[in-house]
């Protein structure tokens, strides 16, 4: 199961032998002791394994491609294999990096701690990630101010473009970072930019720019090399938790782009081992021509070579067929899964669609609220009826609906004019109030499809509970 993906631009600073020292540096560097591999004497090898059969590195190069590939596998006590491929082509100088472990329903979900691997960080540390344009390889984020706004603007009107997703985080209505920016961008180093407005005195500067297509008041934009991915919006609500639930539809987006991205097979471990393995069959296959045309001159010797390597061929044609069918499943897999992530979130069940929370937890809350008034309809012992109970039981969250009815009726109750402390709490609760005449519109959290209105001067004492009543049915 493909975890992680990406394909970087190298420096012409790195060497065969720096490469393999810095996977070296990074296993031996490791913080986790169980996960570095005890006894490594590298003298310059280029063909070498150390470890164990539950955690080992193994390096191989393939000298008619120029590149040299790396794996790190670690199986855990369950059973379940790690694996960590580099592979680095020194005629092109690009270098990918994957993660993969053995295949579990859960692995499709994106680690919410999911950050991009350390051994990106060693890339960016010792120099040798090329930039992507003008924009410098990172691990921090790139300030947009006056001096550089086009850098911003030019993203969003596609003039510009780079290798690497950019991010930009615009500035909440009261001037502060929708997320953690200095976390998110270490969190993304290496596969995407993430830009940063400095401030909301910006906002008409860079509104003016693009036609208003600009995100800004918290929202972030992800913008991706690939004008058919699209552009994705992330809006900003004010809630506690919103930081993180930004965060990880950020690095979703990003990651599941990465992963969707086509590898050419020789920048894969399985690729190069085929290819190694082919390379190794048309040597034989040569060898076993050589040995034909001196048959007549040393008919002994030559059938002796000739047995020999012919039982070399059929296991190095049995390896390639193995490995071929291995490939072609693991293609057709991560095709499947690619598909399937595009569009997985973080609900086991059931997926989101595209209409955003007001406050945390509404939509869950609505869900369980719809499952208990269907209990009544399936008879106890039934199946349903086992189903419904199981999963309501599992999802418990906080329900603010009656909690948030009460006070709008309290609030409401008597209602004969906007009080100052009535205005506060109905805003509050997520209510824009404007006046239209002789009458108030409230607009629930903005969103023009839920709208009521409220006479300044009511006709009955009964006006401001009926309102209330009308409110709570359409839009609690």
């Amino acid at each position: 199961m493909l975890l992680f993906s990406t394909l970087l631009e190298i420096n012409d600073t790195m060497t065969k032998d720096s490469f393999i020292q810095l996977v070296l540096e990074w296993n031996q560097g490791s913080p986790h002791e169980e996960n570095i591999i005890q006894g490594i004497e590298w003298n310059g090898e280029r063909n070498v394994r150390y470890g164990t059969e539950t955690l080992w590195l193994a390096i191989e190069e393939y000298r008619n491609e120029n590149i040299i590939a790396v794996r790190y596998e670690k199986t855990a006590a369950d059973g379940v294999v790690w694996d960590t491929d580099y592979v680095m082509n020194f005629n092109d100088m690009r270098m990918s990096i994957q993660l993969d472990r053995s295949y579990l329903e859960e692995a499709l979900v994106v680690d919410p701690t999911f950050s991009t691997p350390h051994f990106i960080t060693l890339l960016i540390e010792h120099g040798y990630l090329k930039d992507d344009g003008i924009l410098p390889m990172l691990r921090k984020p790139i300030f947009i101010k006056a001096d550089n706004v086009d850098l911003l603007t030019d993203v969003i009107n596609s003039t510009s473009r780079y290798r690497l997703p950019v991010v930009y985080i615009s500035k909440t209505y009261y001037g502060e970072d929708p997320v953690n920016i200095w976390k998110l961008s270490g969190r993304l180093k290496g596969v995407a930019h993430v830009l940063v407005e400095e401030g909301t005195w910006l906002n008409g500067r860079i509104r003016q720019q693009c036609d208003d297509k600009n995100e800004f008041n918290g929202a972030i934009g992800v913008y991706f090399p690939n004008s058919a991915y699209g552009h994705k919006k992330y809006l900003y609500r004010a809630y506690d938790g919103i930081d993180a639930v930004l965060s990880e539809k950020v690095i979703r987006s990003v990651i599941q782009y990465c992963n969707a991205q086509m590898m050419d097979k020789l920048y894969t471990w399985q690729g190069v081992n085929n290819a190694l393995l082919r390379d190794r069959l048309s040597m034989r296959g040569a060898e076993l021509l050589a040995a034909e045309s001196e048959k007549n001159r040393v008919v002994a010797e030559a059938d002796e070579l000739i047995e020999s390597v012919d039982e070399d061929i059929q296991k190095l044609k049995k390896q390639v067929e193995e490995l071929t069918h291995a490939n072609e499943i693991l293609t057709y897999e991560n095709q499947g899964l690619r598909s399937k992530m595009s569009s997985t979130d973080n609900m086991p069940i059931l997926y989101l669609g595209e209409e955003e929370e007001f406050f945390q937890d509404e939509i869950k809350a609505m869900l369980l609220d719809a499952l208990e008034q269907a209990l009544p309809n399936y008879a106890s012992g039934t199946r349903r009826r086992a189903v419904l109970e199981d999963i309501i039981k599992s999802n418990n969250c906080k329900r603010r609906a009656n909690d948030r009815s009460e006070q709008l009726k309290n609030s409401l109750r008597g209602y004969k004019t906007m009080s100052g402390s009535m205005k506060r709490t109905l805003q509050d609760m997520g209510f824009v109030i404007t006046e239209e005449g002789k009458h108030y519109k409230f607009i629930y959290y903005g969103d023009g499809r839920y709208m009521a209105t409220l006479a300044k001067t009511p006709s009955d004492n009964r006006s401001g509970m009926n309102i209330a009543l009308e409110i709570i049915k359409d839009m609690f």
